[in-house]
């Protein structure tokens, strides 16, 4: 498609080129290319299942190593907290004091009547008695029903506290006696306990450009207090979702979407983008964890165990990969060393040698294990499914016929293929996003991480935008297409390391609550 000259300033404005929108255009008129799913992976196919005494093993073999080891924690934190009052903008709408009786509505409302019912238990709850106050002196003598009005009114409105605004990060989260932690708070103690390096924790945010400022804020409020805690000297470091990565807009027609001004619609690109952020990071070990994934401090301990043992995992698997990369550049290799390099891609890195691999020579065997044992190397911690929703693990056959095991999410799924949604629905575990990562190669130089990522595995996703429908491209999600031709283990974890917060309910769970 050709672009007018204002079109063509936009676009350099941007940090995009016509080509690159050329091929994005094509890529949304296309259509997905949806995942072809061969098995779910599940416990002795796919997913490691580690028993007390190894996982103490494992837990040894980090902390042995971990003072000579840099470290880094990469939580994507841009998510705005909106979706997490959802249920309560609909309230707001639906419900009529006037009306109807609160009693009435709450019968037909679950969510409503669950929040009502846990109000002081939530870790804002002074915050927004005070500021009704503050607001409606009167406030005791109004009827209940309208006091539950004006408490979510409070809680939501632009004129007063303005929660559906934070970035989820900066929201109350958890309630210590009369101290209010966030779940920003929450990961830079978290941190203490297993992302630290001879005392110094490093954490990189990946965050919106308009909360940075927000975020700064909390930063110094917080920093010296946990750092006397905890004896660690903290390391922040913030950055934003390029702009270059966003992706343009089309109409339900496969046309360029133009807003009233005529200009061009570039939307972000979803957590795919964040590859180039990830790839900026230089350390041995990054550990990855969403946001919204935290809990309280009483149960940091058995937390980080298992990022302990997820890391333990990948310092064995890369030790191993390292020396064998070693040998095969000093040594002469044997048939018992191709045998032992083998069993170590496809035992522990679950990697299905192609057909030929057998009765192939010497060199082109070799040739082959020396570019599979050389890649970057993620170990991911699986959770039994139990109904929530996100992507999964599953063994995925390629364009090419290779089969891997991948982290797929429900959209890569053609839903009108019974037989793939059959496979996606039966899977035992899904993922909870937590993960240790290893980008360095057996010099020690770090990958460019973009030389692993499927490009193809990008998402065309149906959006609203003033009111009509938009089609719009997402970047291969960041443990999902992004990271598509790493050395993968995934490995069971217990349930109770997934807590997200996905709406404000969530904070009324044994796990956001001190005992």
């Amino acid at each position: 498609m050709t672009f007018s000259e204002k079109d063509s300033i936009q676009i350099k404005k941007q940090g995009l080129t016509a080509d690159l929108i050329n091929g994005q255009i094509e890529l949304i008129k296309s259509g997905m290319i949806y995942s072809n799913l061969v098995a779910a992976a599940n416990i002795g196919n796919g997913i490691l299942k580690i028993d007390k005494k190894q996982r103490l093993d494992y837990i040894k073999t980090f902390n042995k190593k971990q003072n000579q080891l840099s470290i880094v924690k990469f939580v994507p934190a841009s998510g705005a907290a909106t979706r997490m009052f959802k249920f309560l903008f609909q309230f707001l709408e639906d419900y009529n004091f006037n009306e109807e009786s609160i009693e009435s509505h709450l019968k037909k409302n679950k969510d409503i009547s669950r929040f009502l019912n846990g109000l002081e238990k939530l870790p804002f709850f002074e915050e927004v008695v005070y500021k009704i106050h503050e607001l409606i002196p009167n406030f005791n003598d109004l009827p209940y029903a309208e006091r539950c009005v004006e408490f979510v009114k409070t809680m939501l409105e632009e004129t007063r506290l303005n929660y559906s605004y934070y970035p989820k990060g900066l929201l109350p989260f958890h309630k210590y006696g009369t101290q209010v932690s966030t779940a920003f708070e929450e990961h830079l103690l978290e941190a203490t306990l297993y992302a630290t390096s001879n005392n110094k924790a490093d954490l990189h945010f990946t965050i919106s450009e308009a909360h940075k400022k927000m975020f700064v804020g909390e930063l110094e409020h917080i920093k010296e207090d946990i750092e006397d805690k905890t004896n660690t000297n903290f390391n922040i470091s913030f950055s934003f979702q390029n702009k270059s990565t966003d992706t343009i807009a089309l109409t339900s027609k496969d046309e360029i979407y133009r807003e009233q001004d005529g200009s061009l619609l570039f939307r972000p690109s979803g957590h795919g983008a964040l590859l180039e952020n990830l790839n900026d990071l230089d350390y041995d070990i990054i550990f990855i964890k969403n946001i919204d994934n935290v809990v309280v401090s009483e149960h940091h301990d058995s937390i980080s165990d298992y990022k302990k043992l997820l890391a333990g995992i990948l310092l064995e698997v890369q030790d191993r990969a390292f020396k064998f990369l070693h040998q095969i550049e000093t040594s002469d290799i044997n048939d018992t060393d191709i045998d032992e390099m083998t069993k170590l891609i496809t035992g522990k890195m679950n990697v299905v040698v192609p057909k030929d691999f057998e009765n192939s020579n010497l060199e082109p065997k070799l040739f082959y294990l020396k570019e599979r044992l050389n890649r970057p190397t993620r170990v991911c911690g699986m959770v039994k499914n139990e109904g929530e929703p996100g992507g999964g693990p599953f063994w995925v056959k390629d364009e090419n016929g290779q089969i891997s095991l991948q982290i797929v999410e429900s959209a890569q799924i053609d839903a009108k293929n019974e037989h793939q949604v059959n496979l996606l629905k039966n899977a035992t575990h899904f993922n909870p996003v937590d993960l240790a990562c290893g980008v360095k190669n057996y010099k020690g130089e770090k990958f460019d991480l973009t030389q692993f990522a499927d490009p193809k595995a990008a998402f065309v996703t149906v959006k609203s935008h003033n009111g009509e429908e938009i089609k719009v491209l997402e970047l291969p999600g960041l443990w999902n297409g992004s990271m598509a031709y790493w050395n993968t283990i995934f490995v069971e974890i217990p349930v109770s390391t997934f807590n997200p917060v996905k709406t404000v309910n969530d904070l009324l769970k044994p796990a956001h609550q001190v005992s």
